[in-house]
């Protein structure tokens, strides 16, 4: 047993579902993905600077954090666990990313069942047991080790005040829990809470998530307060899965069943009719008053820059409950790359087929790094016609989350949209200004502070695919430079002839 009562046991086995956070931090370590950071630090700032520093460092350099002397607190911080492609893999069981888009795939090419294949139904069901995995409810939770009811304070947690002219202390990795009061259907996303005091917090809902609408359903319907829990610490795969652009009917833990192949158990809060993740490392219990709202912000976003402050709603905390020894697990965003660029990665590798459902013609996508998620777009596609470029610039627009990439960049099918040089070389070199180049008004994340008006501004698309005759291209279009495949093959045949 580790120090902070870690186990890191089955060393050599990635788990399908990992029980609880502890259970990754020992597969971290056990990797040697994990360093313990027992010099003390500050929550104020210090955290931020070592982590930012790490989480920018390549290969076995960047590592996990854990601090486990962080000053004026009693819990361990955790920092950077998904920051690589191999943690973010690990988080969700996988080898590769790539692993639960096939399997997705597998889920989409189901054959229509009918009389005549009916043999085909006996030969799902072990499928469908695997992808669908429904919430399992217990009434005992190790979250619930202790309760703190009578006088509940955040006082006790290390939260991290991450830049200089951040407004405050923010909660960086809450799984915030609501119910939407018309259909009793459950949100979960994560949305930064700013430490007012000891038993108040920011409620950073944008207006266009979900946890937004229930927040607007619950004035509209004429009630006082909306219920909210929020889950710190979870199971990975529940972490991320409050950051999946999901459509609004699928419900966020009934996803997460389906990635780590098991039911997630949930267990009902001691204050508020919601349910929570029941081995979260710390649950606060609360509620939204529907007419109270505060300034929250500035604070340092993903983007590089800060957001600006503006008024959100409150969240009020009634208890705080939390497993003995609990571990507080958090994040720093900032110029990337940083931890929060892989999450966003695997939201692109594991919504690819899904994309490619909706519209068939894409190959592939790229959401760079740089871009933020929500800036840029390198979209490969088959090009079977005039202007499909553009056809597809506009199915994306139109797609949820998707509606606020103010850059797609189309290329043709064999481009691989992966090595970046390779698209800008595409683009230097195939538009016209005039023809290739798209612009469109509409909305953007509410981050985006290059638009002269707050939540919508110009997006711009730009086709970098060959241009057709059919296109008005009356020009002949060159041949790229490629060697022979007989001098490439030889060529390699005696590479070591020549270099060896």
């Amino acid at each position: 047993m580790s120090p902070c009562g870690l186990s890191c046991e089955n060393e050599g086995e990635v788990p399908l579902a990992y029980k609880d956070l502890r259970e990754f931090i020992a597969a971290l370590e056990a990797r040697g993905w994990l360093r313990r950071i027992r010099a003390e630090v500050e929550a104020e700032l210090e955290i931020t600077e070592i982590t930012d520093r790490v989480s920018k460092l390549e290969g076995a350099d960047n590592v996990a954090l854990l601090f486990e002397n962080v000053r004026g607190y009693e819990m361990p911080v955790l920092m950077n666990a998904f920051g690589s492609y191999e943690r973010m893999a690990l988080a969700l069981g996988v080898e590769k990313l790539d692993d639960i888009a096939e399997e997705i795939r597998r889920l989409m090419r189901l054959p229509y069942i009918s009389f005549s294949h009916k043999m085909d139904l006996v030969s799902l069901i072990p499928l469908a047991r695997k992808a669908i995995n429904f919430p399992k409810y217990v009434s005992h939770a190790p979250c619930q080790e202790v309760i703190e009811k009578d006088n509940p304070s955040l006082d006790i947690l290390p939260i991290l005040k991450c830049w200089p002219q951040d407004g405050g202390p923010f909660v960086t990795l809450p799984l915030v829990f609501t119910k939407n009061p018309e259909t009793d259907k459950r949100n979960v996303g994560m949305y930064r809470l700013q430490k007012y005091d000891a038993r108040t917090t920011g409620m950073h809902w944008h207006i266009h998530k979900n946890g937004a609408e229930n927040y607007r359903a619950a004035k509209a319907k004429g009630m006082t307060r909306l219920e909210a829990a929020v889950a710190i610490g979870t199971d990975p795969v529940l972490t991320y899965a409050a950051t999946a652009p999901l459509p609004r009917d699928i419900d966020e833990m009934v996803f997460a069943g389906f990635l780590r192949h098991k039911s997630v158990e949930l267990t009902k809060c001691v204050t508020v009719d919601i349910e929570v993740p029941a081995t979260s490392e710390i649950v606060l219990e609360g509620y939204v008053d529907v007419d109270e709202r505060r300034r929250e912000g500035p604070f340092g976003d993903h983007t590089g820059y800060y957001s600006l402050a503006d008024d959100y709603p409150v969240f009020h905390i009634t208890c705080i409950t939390h497993r003995k020894n609990p571990v507080y697990a958090a994040t720093v965003v900032g110029r990337p790359p940083m931890e929060d660029c892989y999450i966003a990665k695997a939201t692109e590798r594991i919504f690819l087929p899904l994309l490619q459902q909706m519209i068939p013609e894409i190959v592939d996508i790229n959401l760079p790094l740089t871009g933020v998620f929500h800036n840029c777009a390198m979209v490969s596609i088959k090009k079977a016609y005039p202007q499909q470029a553009k056809k597809v610039m506009q199915a994306i627009w139109g797609m949820g989350q998707m509606m606020f990439t103010k850059m797609i960049i189309v290329v043709d099918a064999h481009v691989n949209v992966q090595d970046e040089k390779e698209v800008w070389w595409r683009v230097f070199n195939n538009i016209d200004a005039r023809q290739d180049l798209v612009l469109t008004d509409g909305p953007l994340d509410v981050l985006d502070h290059s638009s002269p008006f707050p939540k919508w501004g110009t997006k711009l698309g730009i086709d970098a695919t060959r241009t057709w005759p059919e296109e008005g291209h009356a020009r002949e279009w060159p041949d790229e430079i490629t060697m022979t495949d007989e001098v490439r093959d030889r060529v390699t045949r005696r590479w070591k002839e020549f270099f060896g």
